[in-house]
């Protein structure tokens, strides 16, 4: 397996210490700035939005896992212990983002609009053991009150009940997540609300979903515990036509009642660059939540790599000066692959990304851009792509005693060998 030792790491940085330094750069804070920076697992990457409720994963609401490659995490513990896993093979300390239908109920049936903190007491201890944060995300999938594609929207108000009770309960637990911890659990809100063909009625939805975001949204909570947020989407399988959540609708619902607003990367048309989006927000709030995702011609969800899109999105955080206001979260789900080495790609590819934005030399280019020369502006953009970011990624992965390089794929396929396969 592909691997550098330690001494040509140590070597390679210190060279790279002092190109950075010609340009204004200091590495050694960089590292540090590292450590401030907090980015969350989504936990559904491990058993392909299966839960534990019961049933066989998805049925609906504009989602899909493909694949079936072996060692799915068939509950709580297995779960855990997977994460726990990709944790050891990522630089720093992160969080785990977790949906309701990951509630243990001990076997026993319990329906979403009755779940409740003891629930979830197992990731709490878990979380406090490992020191790490815990975010939320209320279901709106998979469900058969789900099943005529319309959840908050709904024109049945039973339906419509139901899930604004469970929307409730998801802020309960969620705060009670948060104050326990002592770290503030995000709540994300999505629900696949929306139509296949054309509607004859758009508005009717939208005027329901705003009564109901507004019921969810009436008991206030400590922010110091709580940081809740709402989630557009473009289109979704069965909802190809129409999405009651738009961006639009979204975000002047955040603006107006004081929540954050959520961008994923693989929900806004493909030629679409949410980077430009950025500025825009924090002009008007202080909170924004970024589901770093992958979309391959539509939103499928693809393990997030290092790409041109990933690398945008970071610098332009960076060059908001906003990595206290951005909560980053992954989102992307694949069975197709060992679930645990998608986990770890995400993961690092994301924390280069944000490496890489921190080293880049933006006061140079603001420099070019106020003198007006954006010739020059340009120019370095293209130069600063050269410089040797690789060299101060292997530093922080060696002091954080995680595996440089490739060699972490050895550990996992030994993990694959001794766990994961012994799973039927």
């Amino acid at each position: 397996m592909f691997r550098i030792d330690e001494d040509n790491i140590n070597k390679a940085y210190e060279q790279a210490k002092k190109i950075f330094s010609q340009v204004g750069i200091d590495t050694d804070k960089v590292l540090e700035e590292m450590d401030k920076i907090h980015i969350s697992l989504p936990c559904w990457q491990g058993d392909d939005i299966v839960g534990f409720e019961g049933g066989e994963g998805l049925t609906g609401g504009g989602i899909l896992v493909t694949g079936n490659w072996p060692g799915r995490a068939r509950n709580g513990d297995e779960l855990r212990q997977d994460l726990e896993k990709a944790l050891s093979l990522i630089p720093g300390k992160h969080r785990v983002n977790l949906h309701a239908i990951y509630a243990e109920t001990g076997n026993k049936f319990v329906d979403r609009d009755q779940i409740s903190i003891e629930h979830f007491e197992k990731w709490i201890n878990w979380a406090k053991e490992n020191e790490i944060g815990l975010d939320f995300n209320p279901t709106f999938f998979s469900h058969e009150k789900a099943n005529s594609g319309f959840t908050l929207s709904s024109k049945n108000k039973e339906i419509r009940t139901f899930w604004i009770n469970h929307g409730k309960k998801s802020r309960e637990i969620a705060s009670a997540i948060g104050k326990e911890l002592g770290k503030q659990c995000v709540n994300n809100v999505w629900i696949p609300d929306g139509s296949k063909d054309l509607p004859a009625d758009r508005m009717e939805h939208r005027k329901i979903l705003k009564d109901s975001l507004d019921e969810i949204f009436s008991v206030k909570y400590d922010k110091s515990d709580i940081l809740d947020s709402v989630e557009s989407k473009l289109f979704g399988i069965g909802s190809e036509s129409y999405v009651v959540g738009s961006h639009e609708f979204y975000m002047a619902y955040a603006f107006k009642n004081d929540v954050a607003l959520c961008l994923d990367m693989g929900h806004f048309h493909p030629t679409e660059n949410i980077a430009d989006k950025i500025s825009a927000i924090l002009t008007f709030s202080d909170d924004l939540l970024i589901h770093v995702s992958r979309g391959v011609r539509w939103d499928s969800d693809h393990v997030v790599i290092l790409n041109d899109e990933l690398l945008a999105l970071t610098k332009e955080i960076r060059r908001c000066n906003a990595y206290d206001k951005v909560r980053i979260a992954l989102d992307f789900f694949d069975a197709s692959i060992n679930r645990i080495t998608a986990w770890v790609i995400g993961a690092r590819a994301t924390l280069k990304a944000i490496m890489i934005s921190l080293l880049e030399p933006v006061h140079l280019l603001r420099e070019e851009e106020n003198k007006g020369n954006f010739g020059n502006r340009l120019a370095l953009m293209e130069e600063f792509k050269d410089l040797p970011y690789s060299s101060v990624w292997d530093k922080y992965c060696l002091d954080k005693g995680v595996p440089t390089n490739a060699s972490w794929l050895e550990v996992i396929e030994r993990y694959e060998e001794e766990v994961l396969s012994k799973r039927k």
